[in-house]
């Protein structure tokens, strides 16, 4: 089968271009998937660390109690579940709390605008180039 060939043609339907984005807000953005990543990279650590580590260690572990049971059988019996729940949890509380950041910062950013009239919006908005390497948050 044959690879298709590259047209030297524009689309018939180009994708359209998203609205500019002022400088507050694509940091706001960033800030955002920032926390988002550090977080989903902490609570899988977590997640790894009772689900490899613990049994790893299990020998070691056999002596700590409890609730009359030994560590390792209570993680692999229900801890571990308890744990993945907990981690969860966290994990959607942590996200509403970081949604309700960006939606003040988007808020604050349409109250700007609205403040500063239509014809000085597109004097003061800025577009963000999304390849530049600050947008991507390197």
């Amino acid at each position: 089968m044959a690879a298709p060939h590259p047209s030297s043609h524009a689309p018939l339907n180009p994708l359209p271009e998203p609205p500019p984005v002022s400088a507050a807000m694509a940091l706001a953005h960033r800030k955002y998937w920032r926390f988002n990543l550090a977080l989903i990279t902490v609570l899988m650590t977590l997640g790894f660390f009772v689900s490899f580590v613990v049994p790893l260690l299990a020998s070691e572990l056999g002596q700590v109690r409890v609730g009359g049971f030994r560590l390792p059988f209570y993680v692999g019996a229900q801890g571990a579940i308890l744990i993945y729940l907990a981690l969860i949890v966290v994990y959607i509380v942590l996200m509403q709390r970081a949604d309700r950041q960006l939606q003040r910062a988007f808020e604050a950013d349409a109250q700007r605008d609205a403040a500063s009239g239509p014809t000085a919006d597109s004097t003061r908005r800025e577009k963000v180039d999304t390849n530049a390497p600050a947008a991507r948050g390197r």
